[in-house]
């Protein structure tokens, strides 16, 4: 497998987040909110993305394209939220999902960060089996009662 690069964020990939985040296709396995999304809330999201000083947003690199975002997000007691979506529907299944966290685990290591879990939609088996390729284990199943879209999680976790 070619070796991915994860990159920082850069106002110049506000264009990959527009088109992913009315994908149907990944929204369905992330959100699950299928509600148009503006142009304005793209800018507003995005600029709240860029303007982060806690959280750590990361473009997924293979072959010098744009295949996804990464990103580690600051959370209580020293405890940080990982999500990661490949954007590139032609790049599914083929382990670079796998390869960028287990990048980005090795990055936060190197900052310092030893506990990191992520929120995965149960029915999302190609996302478990990469996190649990990456050393993620299943912790248990998070209620959202109030979030027609998504009401539960499976929540899993990585000390390191």
């Amino acid at each position: 497998m070619t070796g991915i690069l994860l990159r920082k964020i850069s106002t110049k990939d506000k264009k990959y987040f527009a088109k992913w985040w009315r994908d149907a296709d990944l929204i369905k396995l992330t959100s699950g909110c299928l509600d148009p999304i503006s142009d304005k809330d793209v800018d507003k999201y995005f600029s709240s993305m860029i303007d982060s000083k806690v959280d750590h947003h990361f473009m997924i690199i293979i072959d010098k394209k744009v295949i996804g975002h990464i990103v580690l997000s600051q959370r209580k007691n020293g405890w940080y939220e990982t999500q990661i979506i490949i954007g590139d529907k032609n790049c599914w299944g083929r382990g670079y999902g796998t390869e960028a966290i287990k990048k980005l685990l090795r990055k936060a290591k190197n900052m310092g960060i030893s506990k990191v879990y992520l929120e995965v939609r149960p029915t999302n088996v190609r996302a478990i089996t990469a996190y649990k390729k990456s050393g993620f284990l299943e912790k248990g199943i998070i209620k959202y009662p109030d979030n027609p879209y998504l009401p539960e999680t499976l929540r899993m976790e990585i000390n390191q």
